[in-house]
């Protein structure tokens, strides 16, 4: 995966091997054994990879955008997700797939609240999240 990976993101980011192995201090060459599998970086040039595309190690290597909740889409960027599909039931209820709890710290009983735009989408975000982004406001203006 890590081939494809990098092989996708590079022409995602319009770069050339050679834009991109100038970047990460690495010949042409070596970068297209990256791309064809015959070899693998060791972690700092992973590493410096993924800070180029903005993108975690763990995507680097293990994304797979043939997966169900990947919904066929490239490596998305650090601090972004693609959680998968959800459906939604009679009553308009949801299920918050366990990776996206898991990460937000979601847990039963809590209050969440639902925003929206038109041209953007729903958001959902934690009670206590939206509380200390106003507070954070109020303060500022003080």
């Amino acid at each position: 995966m890590f081939k494809d990976n990098l092989v996708e993101l590079r022409k995602l980011h319009n770069m050339s091997q050679e834009e991109l192995a100038d970047k990460i201090g690495i010949s042409r060459q070596t970068l297209s054994k990256y791309e064809t599998g015959e070899t693998l970086p060791d972690i700092e040039k992973c590493m410096l990879i993924a800070n180029t595309f903005s993108v975690s190690m763990d995507d680097l290597i293990n994304y797979n955008p043939d997966t169900e909740e990947s919904l066929g889409l490239a490596v998305p960027p650090k601090g972004k997700y693609i959680f998968g599909m959800v459906k939604v039931g009679d009553k308009g209820q949801i299920v918050i797939p366990a990776k996206a709890r898991k990460i937000f710290d979601i847990n039963p009983g809590d209050n969440l609240i639902v925003l929206g735009d038109e041209f953007q989408g729903i958001a959902i975000i934690k009670e206590k999240g939206i509380l200390d982004l106003l507070k954070n406001a109020q303060n500022k203006m003080i």
